[in-house]
């Protein structure tokens, strides 16, 4: 097959491209970008290279094209990211029909269980929240529209790992690195097969200080008029004194009532 006829599949939507649509600079303008993180918030452009895996010369013209462009800034040496770029975070939510849905229903969360409610959808390895509600709490982790957090350790995340595909699922199990962020962290793989499996039999997920101590959260699938997964709807609050049973009695019936009254408009 001539090469201009070849595809490429992508690892995160799974839609094959023809190769000759492939824009790679696009590619790697954004590898640039999303090279920046609470690790590397300030790099050379040699830094950024290796990260990229391009050239130093090839990072540095892409990273003063988005100088001129307004999302890096420099003194010269080191580049760091501007608040340009949240404007790519922002059109998504302005943009997308989902997190405009669903928010007067999360509204209806937050009313009947008096907690803060969440939608969240997976990004590659990640749990992004797309809409919320609720007031906020002092929480480490800061739980903001567009956060990123591992899936494994969220309620959200382990019902939408649970629900996959389950040879993709043990596919995922068999190359990604478990982190550990608390004591109560599945960190196993073993275990955690064994918790999304209950998880996957329920249809319902609950998760306790894995990501943060003291906190829990419990998460339904919300799912489109074709029967798709679409992402989760899912609340969050301090654990307290109130045990895991009588938690879940009070806000499980709230979000399923709730994720099956969005099903017919997402």
């Amino acid at each position: 097959m001539p090469e201009t006829l070849a595809t490429l599949q992508s690892t995160s939507s799974g839609v094959a491209l023809d190769k000759r649509d492939w824009i790679a600079g696009l590619e790697k303008g954004l590898s640039i970008i999303e090279a920046f993180d609470d690790a590397n918030p300030r790099m050379t452009a040699s830094q950024a290279g290796v990260r990229c895996g391009m050239t130093r010369t090839a990072a540095r013209r892409h990273l003063l094209t988005l100088n001129y462009l307004g999302y890096v800034a420099t003194d010269g040496k080191l580049f760091w990211l501007t608040p340009r770029v949240l404007r790519l975070g922002q059109s998504y939510l302005e943009s997308a029909r989902l997190p405009r849905i669903v928010q007067p229903f999360l509204q209806r969360v937050t009313s009947g269980t008096q907690e803060i409610a969440y939608v969240s959808v997976m990004d590659g390895d990640d749990v992004v929240y797309i809409a919320r509600n609720g007031s906020s709490r002092a929480m480490n982790t800061g739980i903001v529209l567009g956060s990123r957090v591992q899936a494994q350790v969220t309620a959200a995340g382990q019902l939408m790992l649970a629900m996959r595909d389950p040879d993709w699922l043990a596919n995922w199990l068999a190359h990604h690195e478990l982190k550990a962020y608390t004591s109560y962290t599945i960190n196993s793989k073993e275990r955690l097969r064994i918790e999304l499996a209950r998880i996957r039999q329920r249809g319902w997920a609950v998760s306790e200080q894995q990501l943060e101590l003291t906190y829990r959260g419990v998460a339904v699938p919300l799912i489109d008029r074709r029967g798709d997964l679409v992402g989760a709807l899912n609340v969050t609050m301090p654990m307290g004194h109130e045990s895991t049973e009588d938690a879940v009695a009070r806000v499980l019936p709230v979000l399923m009532e709730t994720a099956r009254a969005m099903r017919n408009l997402i």
